[in-house]
Formats: structure tokens, sequence, C-alpha cells
């Protein structure tokens, strides 16, 4: 098969200068054997990852395909958190035992330091924070992280995250990790604040279809009332609980953007049993899907669909408001408050156990382009229409019966507006809503409506 060697230079031979014709060459027709990989620039990274990496380049049998596999090898080596600053040098090889058309391979690498951290901005869904990490990447030479993290943000939250996480098998996509956290967050529109700390445990693995995360995860919640007005429907929940609950996480991606996508989709699906111990009982189940098609003049048609159902396993117990699905907002449903989309009491947002949101856009480009090719490229012109529903549902009854009643009480609203990309950490929207259809006790929002987040529905 070949060699790899992780330690050792590379002799660099001068090429004679000379003039060629200039032809065509069909790399694919070029036959190769790899009979070395040196990976030079290692100090503490393990040699038996190394050499699992770079096994399938040694199976190389064209020079297109020595190329591609060689990138894809230093793909892998980011992506396990081995490296940076890689580059490939090919070179034919003239050693000892060459055989015939044998070529080495060699990787120039840079390991990342055994410390690292930083102060950075996160923005999450109606809330940024400041984080501030502590990192030891490759920890023990095979792509093992442990991070810690310190975030405080905006609505009084803030926490501690403590994860590790090693990959399985040298596999960049298939990962185990473990760790605990505390977090404590303000809900002023169900009018409660929550502290909660909990360890977790998870695996993460490819299949054709998609990625799989099985997680385990316990939790001790302390729920609290937020002011004096808090309404008694969210007051009788107040103090402690405990969740013990079990995840399967199916996610695929074929998206060319995760902020502002052209084309691709967006499949996501979780579902949820909590009752492994502890106060929590219920069976809870959430999808969604985004589908993007690119038109004309860099025009992009998306389509979202977004439901959720869950259900008590306790007919004497009933689920926490800080469990239940809620609806509205800029991020989900545009034109209602945040939270403002279902039942509520005295005021505050109770949730529900089930929902459904469909919505439709258009991305365009700014009129005459200005900018083109810079900043321009930043901001898009959005139309859009939404509508959903969310409510309590009765298993008990008719599955027709909860469907006809879940579509007949529905919102729904149009408008247009400006997106702002914000790197690749998220987008800002500015749109003018026009609510159409609302009901009784929602929070409607007309006029101008602000949000920033990176997962817009």
């Amino acid at each position: 098969m070949g060699t790899v060697h992780a330690k050792e230079p590379l002799v660099c031979k001068d090429l004679e200068a000379g003039s060629q014709k200039e032809k065509t060459i069909d790399l694919d027709n070029i036959p190769v054997h790899v009979q070395r990989v040196v990976v030079d620039g290692v100090s503490r990274t393990k040699n038996d990852i190394i050499v699992s990496q770079v096994q399938e380049l040694l199976a190389a049998k064209s020079f297109s395909e020595m190329v591609f596999r060689s990138n894809e090898v230093k793909l892998h080596f980011e992506q396990l958190g081995l490296f940076k600053n890689i580059h490939i040098l090919i070179d034919t090889y003239k050693g000892e035992c060459a055989r015939d058309n044998a070529y080495e391979v060699k990787f120039d690498v840079n390991e990342l330091r055994c410390v690292a951290g930083g102060i950075n901005t996160m923005v999450g869904n109606t809330h940024a924070n400041l984080l501030f990490s502590l990192r030891l990447p490759n920890m023990n030479g095979r792509g093992e992280r442990l991070n810690v993290e310190y975030s405080h943000g905006t609505k009084q939250s803030r926490g501690v995250n403590m994860s590790f996480t090693k990959p399985i098998f040298g596999l960049p996509e298939a990962l185990f990790s473990t760790g605990f956290y505390q977090h404590h967050s303000e809900y002023p529109w169900s009018g409660y604040k929550e502290t909660d700390r909990g360890m977790f445990t998870d695996v993460t693995f490819p299949t054709v279809m998609g990625n799989h995360t099985l997680k385990w995860e316990g939790v001790w919640r302390d729920l609290r009332s937020l002011t004096r007005t808090t309404s008694f429907a969210v007051r009788e929940q107040s103090g402690h609980s405990i969740k013990s609950c079990l995840k399967h996480i199916f996610y695929r991606d074929t998206r060319d953007d995760a902020i502002l996508p052209t084309r691709g989709t967006l499949l996501r699906a979780i579902h949820e049993y909590a009752g492994l111990g502890g106060s929590a009982n219920f069976f809870k189940h959430d999808l969604e899907l985004q589908v993007n098609q690119a038109l004309l003049w860099d025009t992009v048609l998306q389509f979202s669909f977004g439901m959720g159902i869950m259900k008590s396993l306790d007919t004497k117990k009933e689920i926490l408001v800080n469990d239940r699905f809620f609806l509205g907002g800029p991020l989900t449903l545009r034109g209602f408050n945040i939270k403002g989309v279902g039942p509520h009491s005295d005021g505050n947002a109770l949730g529900a156990e089930a929902y459904w949101i469909v919505a439709g856009h258009i991305y365009t480009p700014l009129p005459f382009r200005p900018l083109r090719g810079g900043f321009g490229d930043l901001f898009k012109l959005h139309f859009f229409a939404n509508a959903g529903n969310i409510g309590n549902i009765a298993l008990r009854r008719d599955f027709r019966e909860n469907i006809g009643e879940m579509m007949e009480t529905i919102r729904w609203a149009y408008g247009a507006g400006l997106v702002l990309r914000m790197g690749g950490i998220a987008r800002l929207e500015l749109n003018y809503v026009v609510p159409v259809v609302a009901q009784r006790g929602d929070g409607v929002y007309s006029g101008l409506q602000f949000g920033i987040g990176l997962s817009f529905m």
C-alpha cells in the first residue's frame, strides 16, 4: 500500500527550467501509486489517529483521485481539531523501492495550542450573550476537546457549561460528548425565571440519510415568579422539578448556507421521552422542514414548515410551562408578539401541547444592486406570508376533531422588509408586518417588527 511518516521531513528537489507547449491533460487517466505520506509538524498528536485518516489516500488510483482524497484528509484533520494551517505538497517519489508512477504526499501542519480561549459575542434567538471560553483542544492527541464557557447576556441570562467531546473511531462526524451546566434565564412573556442545573451524555453518528444524536439529559429546575403580577396559573407551577429524558435528534442539512441559503433543504426532527425518573413524564415530538430554490435574477424562494405535539403520560399531572410549545414573534410567526399566540392567563403565555406553522418567503437583491460584490450583498429584500396555530389537544377525541380544531382557529400575517446578514453567526430582519387573522387573547404586532437570530421559520 505505502507508508505514513508523521514526523519525518521531506527532501525537496529543484525542477529544471524549460519551455513546454500548452496541452490538455486528463488527470483521471494518469495512474498513480501513493507510496509515501508525510505529516510534518506533529508533536503531541498520536500516530494511530493520523494513520486512520490517511489510509484511504494510499488507495488512490488516479492523479485526480489523489488530489481529491488529499483534500478530504485535510478537511478531516481540521474537523477533528488536530491541526490548522494545513498545506498539501504532492511530488513524485524517487526513494528506495519506488514503484512505477510513485508519488509522495506531504502535509505541512501546525498543531493547535494546548490551551485556547477568548471573549466572543453569541447571538441566539431574540437575545445576545457575551461568551467567555476556555478550550483544551486535542487533549490526548486524538481529537479530544474540553470546553469551559461562561455566558452573560440580555434578559438577565447567565450560565456555565463544561463539556468533553471525543471522536469515535477517528470519524469527525461520530462524536461522544458529556458534560454539565448551570443556566439562569428570565422569561418575561410567561412571567417566570428559571435556574437549571443539569448533566448530559450523547452520541452523534452519521448515516446515509443524515446525522443522528442519542442524548440523555438530567436536569434539576427551579422555577420562580418573575414579578408580583405573574399570573396564578404560572405561580402554582413554581418550585423545584427534576427531568430525566432521552432524546433522539435527526438532522439533515443540504443548504449552501445556514444564514441566507439559496438552495438545499433542512430537516430536523426531535423526539423526547421524559420519564426516566424525576417529576416530568411526557412524550414530545418536534419537526422542522425548510426548502430553498434559486430563481431568476438571484431571487430565492423559500418554504418553511414546522409542527410539534406532546402529551403527558401521567393523567394526574399537567405538563409544566417550561416544557410546552410556544408560538409568535419575529423568528416564528411574524405579526405577533414574542410567544404571544395561544393560551394566556393575565397576560402571561402558558404555552400549549401542539402547534403548526407554515411560511413562504421570497428573497431578492436590493434594487439596482448597489455595492454589488461587497457590502451590498449582505442585504436582501424580504417578502413573506406566514400562518400557524397552537393549542391543546385531547388524544381521547377523534383524530379528525383535533385536526379540525387546529385548522379552524388559524392565525396568519404577511409583510415585507429588509434582511441583513451578520457574518456567519446570525441575521437581522426589519419587516413591516400586517396581521390578517388573529384570535382572542393573541398579542398582535402590526407595523415595523425587528428580529435577530440564527434560526428563522
